[in-house]
């Protein structure tokens, strides 16, 4: 299975959405073929109140390709030239598991593997959930298509942008500290992102 998740292939088409105006993305993994645009519904942004990504005029000091990532207002901007920003909506941390500062990205992955940290697999264990020791990449991952790695020097942070198997809790405060993008959306960011880019949380 493992085998199967590593061998895959990107496919984008040009069509855009019509409730959203993004462009409609489809990716096989293994011999499954997946369209993201269908895993988060009009029902489900309307009931989120939250249209998709949009470009938007963004005031900041930042150099472009910077991350600014809004947690009172759930929203991550990514730092284009002249004034400009695309904007995404995010899950962000619930409450006692929210966080701020400054980090880089020091690496990426497509359809990451996850590895609970030992804390968190304790603390569910107490709640009468059993967390694996190490889940491989793949649809049903919690860490959905793509993540982006937090870097302080070079420690890693634990924390990561990335997608999400839940494309309902966007706009929510619901995970560990991470933040969370629907797949489709963590996909078009990591294509624009470069190593080393300066991510600053708020």
């Amino acid at each position: 299975m493992h085998n199967l998740l590593n061998r895959r292939s990107f496919l984008v088409s040009g069509l855009a959405l019509a409730a959203s105006g993004q462009t409609a993305l489809a990716e096989t993994v293994g011999s499954v073929r997946y369209n993201f645009g269908s895993a988060f519904s009009s029902r489900s942004k309307s009931r989120l109140r939250y249209k998709g990504k949009k470009m938007v005029k963004y005031r900041t000091r930042e150099k472009p390709g910077t991350i600014i990532i809004d947690t009172s207002k759930r929203k991550l901007y990514f730092v284009l030239k002249n004034g400009r920003a695309m904007r995404y909506g995010v899950g962000v941390g619930r409450a006692g598991f929210n966080w701020s500062g400054t980090a880089r990205i020091r690496r990426k992955a497509e359809w990451p593997g996850w590895r609970p940290p030992a804390e968190m697999i304790e603390r569910e264990r107490a709640k009468g959930r059993d967390l694996p020791e190490y889940m491989p990449g793949g649809p049903n991952n919690p860490l959905g298509a793509r993540a982006l790695y937090l870097f302080q020097g070079k420690r890693d942070t634990l924390y990561r942008i990335h997608g999400t198997n839940q494309p309902q809790t966007i706009g929510g405060a619901v995970s560990s500290g991470c933040i969370r993008m629907i797949n489709e959306e963590v996909i078009d960011l990591y294509r624009r992102v470069r190593m080393g880019a300066k991510v600053i949380v708020i």
